[in-house]
């Protein structure tokens, strides 16, 4: 009998363990995860989205209320303010954990009991699409495995990665300040574990395949549970190896194509998602041959669009549109502009200049962010990210400083996320336009606690019933913008795009359907004075009728122009 699967899993899994029985270990994942070594493999090229999917990214605990676990008031914040709005949701890790705001996870098949519990997980993946962190590249030094491996028992006795003083890591690619190598006193005796993130988040060996069969059990578990997009956390660190940067290497990509080939083949309409924040051309590299990273996260959007509003120039933010493939079928990008995280600066290298870095870092400091560092190859601390609630980000430009027209910017700033090709990811602190929480900052002692506020539930239905609250003009009109894109077949994830030449403070670009039945002219005014385009600019087709989605306006002298107020984002359409 031919066994399709098990045979292309198997020649996978050689490249990554040349020295093992590939056919042994195909087979033992193949049962892990309820797999046939024949079964069929979904559909080629298959897009599991559509112009109507929105994710909304969220802690299980951003929204509390007296009495009741978080994950029940999420559900209830969801459905009664949110169900027409967004398709999936993100809750950021929900097990129980020992820092860094849940990713660095003590057990991987638990529900943090102070969050609420699976039952509450599997409720809200009957709703709504459920994405779910994979922490892999790392876990707790508070874990039962990490305990284990102090105690050299089984299992985890060998599930981290040792290294020595004396190896060559002088090429390790570094996301942060914190010293690579921690000793640890086990019964062997001391020894040295890589922490790619910090001492309390000690990484995984994948070299040891038990490890990744681990991980094909807990995939297993959580799709049974209502997960179906998965983002690989921290991935790109996945892989070490002495004497490499050990960052990106082929058994990494590797792994990510044998997870992808298992999950699909659970779960046809499941999607995996990269989290790697690095330079964008490395980025890309997570696609692969469209048979690894069904979306990966378009890490340089946020900066690069900041950028551009701050200083009211969209020169590097077209360039950086221009050079960007169009994704194949079956792949998308995951735009977003905001996240738990901060503002990444890794994937500005090679599109800002060291001057413009350092110029965006001044007025984000100016607007109350802090700024992370990582430690570069020849030791020096690097600037890694910015620290600060996009609300705050967008309060002003780097040449004025803060200004009138905050509220009109960060609305602009949507707008293009919306309109770009790809899926639109919106932090909740987004959609509530949430401030700098400089007090939770300063008692977790962590940068990025500034953006990690959470929220009671009377507060936000009381700032939302508020026709005069910040918090509602916003929440209204990114819930209307949302609205209108989901009905537009032309904002399909892979309908086709093309940037347009409308000068520095206009930021425009073209979305065609897939049918080709629909364009849309998306036309940004990413300056703080009027701007005026020629219609002739942009090649509006004479026999069609065109309006402004968002405001409703009618254009009919095809010879006339367009005038756009600060801030003002235009999409022209030839059908409603």
């Amino acid at each position: 009998m031919k066994e399709p699967l098990k045979s292309k899993l198997a020649g996978m899994l050689e490249v990554v363990y040349p020295d093992l029985d590939s056919g042994f270990l195909a087979e033992k994942l193949l049962k892990t995860m309820g797999l046939a070594p024949n079964q069929e493999p979904p559909p080629a090229h298959q897009n599991n989205w559509d112009a109507s999917d929105i994710v909304l990214i969220t802690y299980a605990d951003t929204v509390r209320r007296a009495d009741e676990k978080p994950l029940v008031t999420l559900r209830g914040f969801l459905n009664d303010c949110l169900a027409d709005t967004v398709s999936a949701v993100h809750i950021l890790p929900f097990f129980p954990y020992s820092s860094d705001d849940g990713f660095s996870v003590m057990d991987y098949l638990a529900v943090n009991e102070s969050h609420g519990n699976w039952d509450d997980i599997e409720r809200i993946a009957g709703d709504f699409k459920l994405m779910a962190d994979l922490v892999i590249n790392h876990m707790s030094a508070r874990s039962r495995w990490f305990e284990n491996f102090r105690k050299r028992v089984d299992p985890g006795k060998d599930y981290f990665f040792e290294a020595s003083l004396s190896d060559d890591l002088s090429a390790v690619v570094r996301p942060r300040t914190s010293p690579l190598l921690n000793p640890v006193m086990t019964e062997d005796g001391e020894r040295y574990v890589w922490c790619t993130f910090s001492e309390d988040q000690v990484d995984l060996n994948f070299a040891n395949p038990r490890v990744l069969s681990e991980f094909v059990s807990i995939i297993r578990k959580y799709l049974e549970r209502g997960v179906v997009m998965f983002r690989l956390d921290a991935v790109a660190f996945l892989w070490k190896e002495p004497g490499t940067p050990s960052i990106h290497l082929q058994q990494t990509h590797e792994l990510i194509k044998i997870l992808r080939l298992l999950i699909e083949h659970h779960s046809p309409r499941a999607v995996v998602i990269t989290e790697t924040n690095v330079p964008n051309r490395e980025n890309l590299t997570y696609f692969g041959n469209a048979n690894e990273a069904h979306a990966i996260y378009n890490f340089s959007l946020p900066p690069l669009l900041i950028h551009t509003l701050v200083t009211g120039n969209c020169r590097h933010l077209k360039t950086w549109l221009m050079s960007m493939p169009p994704a194949q079928m079956g792949t998308t990008y995951l735009n977003f502009i905001a996240s738990h995280d901060g503002v990444g600066l890794r994937p500005t290298d090679g599109l800002l200049t060291e001057d413009e870095k350092q110029g965006l870092i001044n007025a984000m400091e100016s607007f109350g962010g802090k700024v992370s560092y990582r430690r570069t190859e020849d030791g020096r601390d690097q600037p890694y990210e910015i620290n600060i609630a996009l609300y705050d980000a967008l309060k002003g430009t780097v040449k004025g400083g803060a200004d009138h027209w905050q509220l009109q910017r960060f609305i602009c700033a949507h707008a293009v996320m919306l309109a770009l090709e790809g899926i639109p990811a919106f932090y909740i602190h987004s959609l509530l336009a949430t401030e700098n929480d400089y007090e939770r900052a300063e008692h977790t002692g962590r940068l990025r606690s500034i953006n990690r506020g959470q929220w009671k539930l009377e507060s936000i239905e009381s700032e939302l019933a508020n026709p005069l609250s910040h918090h509602s003009e916003v929440f209204k009109e990114l819930k209307r913008l949302i609205a209108i894109r989901r009905r537009q077949p032309a904002f399909h994830p892979n309908a086709t795009q093309f940037t347009l030449h409308l000068g520095l403070q206009l930021f425009g670009f073209w979305r065609q359907s897939m049918r080709r039945d629909q364009s849309i002219f998306c036309i940004h005014n990413i300056s703080d004075e009027f701007q005026e385009v020629a219609l002739s600019d942009i090649n509006l087709i004479g026999t069609d009728q065109w309006v402004d989605l968002i405001s409703g306006l009618r254009v009919d002298d095809l010879s006339g122009s367009l005038t756009l107020k600060p801030y003002q984002s235009v999409w022209l359409s030839n059908r409603e």
